[in-house]
């Protein structure tokens, strides 16, 4: 039978925690980066000229449809040869994520635009605003607040998409539940607490989302996926 001891686990705790935190930094960053992001790649791709939707659509397939560890290594490893630029692993983990957040973000938010009736849009011209105006005053506070749930069940595939950044030696939470349990030789343990940690973080933010769910079920609004 198997001897279960937390005990070594428990004694590096602060390794795990790091990692955890670390874990967290490119999720947000990813997040607030991929929002921007996300909504200007919308907009180009909803836009008459070519010359901006194109080039938005392009990016947006490639990154909704090549593999994150593929993308990950092209950054980490492909960049610098082709260009110079130098990647560090949180650099690259932060610059991949957050493309790829911005390719699916857009699709959200177009979504979200084209779900508003085009009576919206006729009553703001005819009060005199611009089309500008319109989607600033009117069109995206109503956009936003039907995406939202969309926008939490992305965070939630983001947090655990980032587990691949272990790949390229950056330290995160599955970086470090490795690093522990080669030094502890107890796997089991450490990555069931690993497991445990991700669970509980997910979790708030699943909760969360389900929360948002039904407020805007309540106030009679659809919601975007």
């Amino acid at each position: 039978m198997y001897q279960w001891d937390f005990a070594p686990v428990a004694a590096n705790w602060p390794l795990l925690a790091q990692g955890l935190l670390n874990t967290l930094k490119v999720t947000g960053v990813a997040l607030v980066v991929g929002l921007a992001l996300g909504l200007l790649f919308a907009l180009m791709r909803l836009s008459r000229h070519r010359g901006l939707s194109w080039p938005a659509g392009f990016v947006i397939e490639v990154f909704r449809t090549t593999p994150p560890l593929v993308q990950l290594f092209w950054f980490f490893f492909a960049l610098p040869l082709i260009a110079g630029i130098a990647m560090t692993p949180y650099i690259a983990a932060c610059v991949t994520f957050s493309i790829q957040s911005a390719a699916f973000f857009a699709e959200v938010f177009r979504g979200g635009i084209q779900s508003i009736e085009r009576g919206q849009w006729e009553a703001a011209r005819a009060i005199g605003m611009t089309e500008a105006q319109a989607m600033k005053r009117i069109v995206l506070p109503q956009a936003v607040k039907r995406m939202i749930p969309a926008f939490m069940e992305r965070a939630i595939e983001l947090m655990k998409t980032t587990t691949l950044v272990a790949t390229i030696s950056y330290a995160d939470l599955l970086f470090a539940a490795n690093e522990i349990s080669q030094k502890t030789f107890r796997p089991l343990e450490t990555f069931t607490v690993a497991a445990l940690m991700y669970f509980v973080v997910i979790t708030a933010f699943s909760l969360l989302a389900r929360r948002f769910e039904r407020r805007l079920a309540i106030s009679g609004e659809a919601t975007v996926h």
